[in-house]
Order: structure tokens, then C-alpha cells, then sequence
């Protein structure tokens, strides 16, 4: 092997960098919900989708009948708070806000409002290991969180190919990684938790049909896993419909995005 080949090899080693998967997509099934939800977060626990809608005086969280698309209850949130992402541990279910650094917690039956607790940075996307909260704020860094204090229990560090990935937005745990939408773009990236290292960029440009697309439509965001079968579901902000989509390899890999949040 040529020196400089061998020393690249070993630089690329010591980034940490691993192989990753480029997928497209194929839609194998969709279900139609409301334009009114501005979707930052998303979870399918049992026969029910918990989604939590942003925007200024309008934000809430919803639960729905996810095989009917029933509207079961929803809890309206201070005009003040920007709701961002969504999860359900055990009996307790958590939502994120955006600028004000506050988590939310309310019982997972009633949806009534248990606690606040505080967060360092904003808010963005958040879901669990079974054990641990998960949570983005912008940033490349996916913050652990012990449930029952919010005390940080660790930080990791995103990164594709040695760089860093911000605008980590909704987050789903799917099979022992993390997914998490990339924020403004049409991508999806799956992360090993251990590491950081992104495995995986699905690329789902086109999944909105232009037809469909209305006054108020916005980016992609939204992924929920449904246990029950393996289904992986996707939506966006405003959208009409949720996508349920299966991968497939992908012939190009799709561009770093990287523009600020706002």
C-alpha cells in the first residue's frame, strides 16, 4: 500500500469514521391527518400517535386513535411556548419547548400537566432508550438525560465522515439507533448512540407530492416507529398526509445542508 494511502487509512481511523448506508425510499402506505399540525414531534406507542404542533399560540399536544386517525384528546400550551419534540417512557410523556428552555410532562393516560423541568439550550427534537431521555438542541451533540432527576448523564458528539451534523430536529430511536431529521432539508440520518457516528442518510426528497403542497407547508419533519408491525412513518410540517415508507439503496448521496434555524 503507498505511504500516503496507509496514512489517510489511518487518519480516517482515528475520526472515528464508519461506514454508512445512502437510501431512497418507496411509499408503501399513507394516512391522511390535519393541515392545522405544525409537526415538531412524533410517537406511536400502541394504537395511539402522540404529536406535538408548534408555533406561538398555537402550540399543543395531541393524541390520536392512530388506526382511525381519531382526534382522542389534546392539551393546549401556554401562548408564551413553541412546542417542539414529543416522547412517551413508561407512564409520562415529554415535550420539549423551543426558546423557552423548559421540558414539559404530563401523564400519559389523562394527559395532564405533572412538571416542568429545565433544559441548558433550546429545545428540538427528543425521544428514549427505554431508559434515558435523548435530546437535541440545534447543535451536532445529543444530550442523555436521566428521567427521574433530568440530570445530564452524558453528550455525543454527531459526526458523518469526521464532521459535525447540526440542525438535528425530531428524533425517533429505531432499532437501537437514533434517527433524527436534519432541519431544512428533505434528509433523514441515522445515528449510532454510542458513538455518534452518522450510519446511515436517507434521502426523501419528493415524498410531498408539489401538488400538495398549500399556503403554510413546510419542511419535512416527523418520524415514528410502530412497533407493532415495523413500520416506519414519516410527515412534515403542515403536510396532508403521513407516509409510511420502506428503503431502499440509494445511487448518490445527497448534499450536506446547513442553514440556520429560525
Amino acid at each position: 500500500m503507498p505511504v500516503f494511502r496507509f496514512a489517510l487509512l489511518i487518519a480516517l481511523m482515528s475520526c472515528g469514521v464508519a461506514a454508512q448506508t445512502q437510501w431512497d425510499f418507496t411509499v408503501v402506505d399513507r394516512k391522511p391527518q390535519t393541515r392545522d399540525n405544525f409537526v415538531q414531534g412524533l410517537e406511536i406507542v400502541g394504537d395511539k400517535l402522540y404529536l406535538s404542533s408548534g408555533m406561538y399560540g398555537q402550540s399543543r399536544l395531541r393524541r390520536y386513535d392512530f388506526d382511525s386517525g381519531e382526534l382522542e384528546l389534546e392539551r393546549p400550551l401556554d401562548p408564551r411556548l413553541f412546542a417542539e419534540g414529543v416522547t412517551v417512557l413508561n407512564d409520562r410523556v415529554y415535550q420539549l419547548t423551543w426558546r423557552a428552555r423548559l421540558g414539559l410532562v404530563y401523564q400519559r393516560e389523562a394527559l395532564e400537566p405533572l412538571e416542568l423541568f429545565r433544559l441548558p439550550g433550546e429545545g428540538w427534537g427528543i425521544t428514549h432508550n427505554g431508559k434515558e431521555l435523548i435530546y437535541s438542541d440545534g447543535s451536532n451533540l445529543l444530550r442523555v438525560v436521566n428521567p427521574g432527576d433530568y440530570s445530564l448523564a452524558r453528550t455525543v458528539e454527531v459526526t458523518e465522515s469526521g464532521r459535525p451534523v447540526s440542525l438535528l430536529n425530531e428524533l425517533e430511536w429505531i432499532n437501537g439507533e437514533v434517527w433524527a431529521n436534519v432541519w431544512q432539508s428533505d434528509r433523514i440520518v441515522t445515528i449510532d448512540p454510542a458513538t455518534g457516528n452518522v450510519t446511515g442518510s436517507i434521502d426523501l426528497s419528493g415524498l410531498l407530492p408539489a401538488e400538495e403542497y398549500g399556503e403554510g407547508t413546510d419542511v419535512l419533519n416527523g418520524i415514528a416507529f410502530d412497533r407493532r408491525d415495523g413500520g416506519i412513518w414519516v410527515t412534515g410540517k403542515r403536510w396532508p398526509y403521513l407516509y409510511r415508507i420502506e428503503l431502499k439503496p440509494a445511487s448518490t448521496p445527497p448534499p450536506l445542508l446547513t442553514r440556520p434555524h429560525s
